[in-house]
């Protein structure tokens, strides 16, 4: 079994390639004047940034709570 610091950096690597395909198809909609469509994915894509981003927030907090802090027992 991988460690979980493993196992997020991988979905954090997962997000990042969903959020390039997102908006690739994103950009094919905008160019074919789906604006409606276009629009919805970008939400999709704000959204999976968002995770992305809680994603290293909880691996920075993890990586830095094993480290030896002053004061920690």
């Amino acid at each position: 079994m991988s460690s979980p610091a493993a196992e997020l950096s991988s979905l954090a690597t997962a997000l990042d390639d969903v959020a390039k395909r997102v908006t690739a198809i994103a950009e094919s909609y905008a160019g074919a004047r789906r604006d409606d469509l276009a629009t919805e994915l970008y939400q999709v894509e704000r959204a999976l940034a968002g995770a992305r981003r809680g994603l290293a927030r909880v691996l920075d907090t993890s990586s830095s709570s094993g480290r030896s802090r002053p004061g920690a027992r």
